[in-house]
């Protein structure tokens, strides 16, 4: 069982952590470095006008791009790991996998892990006024969590209790709040970081949902074979 765990883990998550790379150098990279233009002051916010904003930077530099892939490859395996861990536990209970179910299976896990935080704590681009780090951490695991939780018993959940059970605790760390800088003051631009919010949301959509159906096409086929 461990085998066919890691197995189907490592495949997915590292294809899809390679689908990340390629998404995020190509529609989220050009954003964060436009932001650094701002934050160095080369461009600046609320300018004269008289100088026409430049196109979307794209730069190519190896070991950064590599480092990239690596990282995306790594943490896309880590989030395989933990999916197809659920998988195993979800069969266990009677539940089918397959790659249908298991394009589910990764929506749920973009909701978790990267939309539901989201909903309350954007990602942010170097330079945005931002609440202290740790804080922000520990609220992401918090909501990461219970966000986990409550789609599950809504999933496998009986009854009105656990459904409402469910909801308690995907609404309860938006209702306490998430921590929030003391104020929006920064160089970089708002509609600049609203298309990096945006793009960082729909990358991790599109790759979540590769991740599952990969994953349960993979835990499916180790069942047939």
């Amino acid at each position: 069982m461990f085998q066919k765990l890691l197995t189907s883990a490592l495949f997915a998550g590292f294809a899809a952590g390679l689908l990340a790379a390629v998404l995020q150098l190509a529609f989220v990279q050009p954003s964060l470095l436009r932001s650094e233009l701002f934050e160095s002051g080369a461009l600046v916010h609320f300018g004269s006008g008289s100088t026409p904003v430049p196109p979307m930077p794209f730069a190519l530099d190896p070991v950064r791009d590599a480092l990239s892939v690596l990282f995306s490859a790594l943490i896309y395996c880590g989030y395989a790991m933990l999916l197809v861990a659920g998988m195993s536990l979800a069969q266990g209970r009677g539940a089918r996998i397959d790659a249908r179910t298991g394009l589910l299976w990764g929506v749920a896990g973009f909701v978790a892990v990267q939309f539901a935080p989201a909903f309350s704590l954007p990602p942010e681009l170097p330079g945005n006024a931002a609440a202290d780090v740790g804080a922000r951490q520990v609220w992401w695991f918090a909501t990461v969590a219970a966000t986990a939780a409550g789609l599950a018993l809504i999933a496998y959940g009986r009854g009105w209790v656990q459904w409402g059970l469910a909801a308690l605790l995907i609404l309860a760390p938006h209702v306490i709040g998430a921590p929030e800088a003391p104020d929006y003051v920064g160089p970089v631009p708002p509609e600049l970081a609203g298309l990096f919010a945006a793009r960082a949301l729909g990358v991790g959509l599109m790759v979540w949902t590769v991740l599952g159906a990969l994953a349960g096409w993979l835990w499916s086929r180790e069942d047939t074979a």
